[in-house]
């Protein structure tokens, strides 16, 4: 049950996104962001959104997609209500529903649900049991026609819609977050769900509202992106959601019916107390995850970028120094990294515990080490650097953990006798992600939350917006090893103090500077063979009235170089190099085309210090190069 993801939000959401572009498989490519970005990405798993399901097996589970053009597309959604699966059409003789029709369904299934002698076993109970107990039962279920066809038209829709009873008193984020991921068991709302279709929009009388989204056919990020979707649409077009009846004549939407023969009668009364075990297991499962949501208001991305540093990298260091306070140890740490640059591409790992986040952490909690706050600093950005940089080999194809699942299930699949590698003790503990992360950045408020993958384990998601970051920590009470409020406690305490360090290094530099009273600073120039690629100029613009970009450079070491963008007109600068004023032709900064693979490369002091495709690169309408000037020093700053 746990393997399921969780996204909720403030809005709910009823309509059918436009499939056209689905159907035509000609959906919009999306581009990578943050790290290389402009890449193009597959959009295969998109196709999967509203044409697969998880179909249960004794040995192994089969993803089915619908991708044949012989089948007919699927043209209705389930809803369920009060633990019941009613069928609701969404297009009716060759037309589209719209939100009035919808709403008068919706309105009718709520009526019939009402309906006690109508009143049927929570079936959905089954899909949230083990995989092969549900396998089993759904064996028994399919002797009987009836139930095929409820199970086909359960397997066929686009889509699940849940209207969930109230949960209770209090709503707040973690409780929602958990109602979400199990319904709050047995007695409320934890029959109301089918695990298998990968998407259930679930809507709450009170409001609590979300998406429960089944992990095999697609990545969160997908979801996301087709949730937001559907927030944008409905927020820029709310006269579309009027809430009125139709004027239609439409027909009833179809209860889905389990049929019990006689053989299955005696085997749903010999299994009663299994049936209540299973509940009572759920119940146990339900009681056992504790969840912690929660916003971490002091600052967001904003206040990372402007240190010059990777938010996820940054985050990532912090969830590292957050178990080493509750711990005092390092442990295997998984982080999700896409590799959709590939065709069917989906996650890799990036293994966050380095070694130079190990030092840093140390350095943070170890009051006997007596490190300064400058080596702090130093240590902070040598493990956001080796973040970045294992980061950049993930999503590139080049970590190990795909690696070696390929290498293992290819001995699995030749019958071959299992390689000493995959039984050797370290390779068994690297494997044991006692820290599971992710990064699953929106651009509208919501979060999106998971269990921990080990009895002894945390789940960590995080979202980081503009001036915050929210925070998804789960792990199980049972286990006396983890706790869900000290680690939030922890965390909150580690971006606080990273924070402060920050603040104190950066007032520290300031007040060097001013008793300096100069810096160091450079032209940069710009070779003139971007020909077509470029606008020109303004002939009647001379070189001294055009605004030039310009780096302030802090030299300390000549290993690394801080960025700044500012404009200058002025025809000479000045650079510092141990104490010495020099001339701009002794330290300059070089934006060259180099007119192979289309590169862009940005050269300090004969050094590449950053490259990139141009494609990536937006020019300003009025032909200056500032704008391209300024992409690259971005990029200069966030590798620094």
């Amino acid at each position: 049950m746990y393997n399921q993801r969780v996204f909720t939000y403030d809005s709910c959401v009823n309509k059918r996104p436009d499939k056209v572009f689905a159907c035509s498989r000609s959906l919009p490519v999306d581009y990578a962001r943050g790290q290389l970005a402009g890449t193009p990405l597959c959009m295969e798993q998109y196709y999967r959104l509203f044409t697969s399901y998880r179909l249960p097996g004794t040995e192994r589970d089969t993803l089915v997609a619908q991708e044949s053009s012989v089948m007919p597309e699927p043209e209705h959604i389930i809803v369920a209500c009060k633990n019941q699966f009613f069928v609701l059409d969404v297009e009716i003789n060759f037309r589209r529903l719209n939100e009035r029709d919808l709403l008068t369904q919706l309105d009718k299934i709520t009526r019939m649900a009402d309906s006690e002698e109508e009143h049927l076993p929570p079936i959905g109970l089954l899909t949230s049991d083990g995989r092969t107990e549900w396998a089993q039962a759904r064996s028994e279920l399919m002797r009987e026609s009836t139930n095929r066809d409820a199970l086909d038209m359960i397997e066929r829709c686009m889509c699940l819609v849940c209207l969930d009873d109230p949960s209770g008193p209090e709503l707040s984020d973690t409780t929602r977050a958990m109602l979400m991921l199990h319904g709050g068991g047995v007695a409320k709302n934890g029959g109301n769900r089918w695990y298998d279709k990968p998407m259930q929009f679930v809507v709450g009388v009170d409001g609590c509202c979300g998406v429960v989204c089944e992990h095999s056919a697609f990545e969160g990020i997908v979801l996301v992106q087709c949730t937001e979707y559907l927030l944008k649409y409905m927020i820029g077009s709310p006269s579309k959601l009027v809430r009125a009846a139709s004027v239609s004549e439409l027909p009833a939407p179809r209860r889905l019916r389990w049929k019990c023969s006689p053989e299955i009668h005696k085997l749903l009364a010999s299994s009663a107390d299994k049936l209540q075990r299973v509940s009572s297991y759920l119940l146990r499962q339900v009681k056992n995850l504790d969840m912690n949501v929660f916003k971490f208001c002091d600052y967001g991305k904003e206040f990372i970028k402007k240190q010059k540093m990777s938010p996820d990298a940054y985050i990532q260091v912090a969830v590292q120094l957050a178990f080493y306070r509750c711990h005092s140890r390092p442990v295997s740490t998984y982080e999700s990294a896409s590799i959709r640059r590939f065709k069917q591409g989906r996650v890799d790992n990036i293994r966050s515990a380095t070694p130079e986040a190990l030092t840093f952490v140390k350095a943070m909690t170890d009051g006997k080490l007596r490190t300064s706050d400058t080596e702090k600093i130093e240590m902070l950005r040598d493990a956001i650097t080796a973040q970045t940089k294992y980061t950049i080999l993930s999503i590139t194809g080049m970590a190990i953990d795909n690696h070696l699942l390929g290498l293992r299930e290819l001995a699995h699949e030749l019958k071959m006798e299992k390689p000493e590698i995959f039984q050797d003790e370290a390779f068994l503990i690297s494997n044991q992600f006692i820290l599971s992360t992710s990064q699953v950045p929106t651009t509208v408020e919501m979060f999106c939350c998971y269990g921990p993958v080990v009895p002894n384990g945390y789940g960590a998601c995080y979202n980081p917006q503009s001036d915050h970051i929210i925070f998804s920590v789960s792990s199980f009470l049972d286990s006396p090893q983890t706790c869900s409020a000290e680690f939030v406690k922890c965390l909150v305490q580690g971006l606080m103090d990273i924070g402060d360090l920050c603040n104190k290094c950066n007032s520290s530099s300031n007040t060097t500077q001013k008793k300096q009273g100069q810096t160091l600073e450079t032209h940069t120039q710009t070779e003139t063979n971007w020909q077509s690629k470029t606008p020109q100029r303004p002939a009647d613009k001379t070189e001294s009235q055009q605004s030039l970009p310009k780096f302030v450079l802090k030299t300390p070491d000549q290993t690394k170089v801080e960025a700044q963008t500012q404009t200058s007109s002025k025809a000479e600068t000045h650079a510092l190099k141990n104490g010495t004023a020099l001339t701009a032709h002794e330290h300059q900064c070089v934006l060259e085309d180099t007119w192979e693979w289309n590169m862009v490369k940005l050269v300090v002091n004969g050094q590449v210090v950053f490259s990139c495709n141009t494609k990536q690169l937006e020019f300003g309408g009025d032909g200056k190069l500032d704008p391209v000037c300024r992409k690259a020093v971005a990029a200069v700053e966030n590798a620094y």
